[in-house]
């Protein structure tokens, strides 16, 4: 189990590869008198044509600091969604942003990608020999804390609570809160708490993610997206903020 005290030289890949201030998605350290700022994690909306989605992308990526990018992608055969991949890839690598796949695990080392997530823990535990140690294996759906624990056993880079199901369905928000505050108290891989409106992005980083993940409120807003993740990055709770 990961608790605490465990930091392993995966994760100190991770952070130099990520820069979660100074390496993002890095696993705690053993002492840790304050909390620093959350950090925002970008969801997109299923992409199926990459050329037009990049424009987009850059404008946000360019609009406020945001620690890694899950592409979900449209559905299409295998060396079509490779192309996408590359094609958006260096919008966010050059950033200094990772990329993450929304599963399709076996596209990872073909595109460049930084890594995947998945979602339930048969999906994670099935893959993650796939991913580690080079490339990050993130985890989500974790509906249960056992499933959690599962993951974080399995040496999981970071753990996603409150993302919608495939029905749309989630969580409460409070139950999502506490979730993230049991997860921040005993577990030393970070954890991603997924944000269904601005409003929740400060309730969830008081509750201690590390990281905040934003989607459809992001790209739907009637603002543009880069002036709702601009005002998403100001709801992060401040980094003298005490655990």
């Amino acid at each position: 189990m990961h608790s605490k005290s465990r930091i392993t030289p995966e994760h100190s890949q991770i952070a130099a590869r990520l820069r979660y201030h100074a390496g993002v998605m890095a696993s705690r350290p053993q002492t840790e008198p304050a909390r620093v700022t959350p950090r925002l994690y970008l969801v997109t909306p299923p992409v199926g044509d990459a050329a037009a989605f990049t424009r987009a992308l850059e404008l946000v990526l360019a609009a406020a600091d945001i620690a890694a990018v899950l592409l979900r992608l449209a559905p299409g055969g295998e060396s079509e969604l490779v192309g996408r991949i590359k094609k958006l890839a260096p919008a966010v690598q050059r950033t200094g942003t990772a990329l993450v796949l929304d599963g399709h695990v076996d596209l990872v080392g073909r595109s460049g990608a930084d890594g995947a997530h998945l979602t339930g823990i048969h999906a994670f535990q099935g893959a993650v020999e796939r991913l580690k140690p080079d490339r990050i294996a993130g985890a989500g759906g974790m509906t249960t804390r056992h499933d959690a624990m599962l993951a974080a056993e399995a040496d999981a880079d970071y753990v996603l609570f409150g993302e919608p199901d495939l029905n749309g369905e989630r969580p409460s928000l409070e139950a999502i809160e506490e979730r993230v505050a049991w997860w921040a108290e005993v577990f030393q891989p970070p954890c991603v708490a997924f944000a269904a409106r601005l409003e929740d992005i400060g309730a969830l980083a008081q509750a201690g993610a590390d990281f905040v993940a934003v989607g459809d409120c992001i790209w739907s807003d009637p603002r543009g997206p880069a002036v709702a993740i601009a005002d998403a990055a100001g709801r992060l709770a401040p980094a003298e903020m005490v655990r």
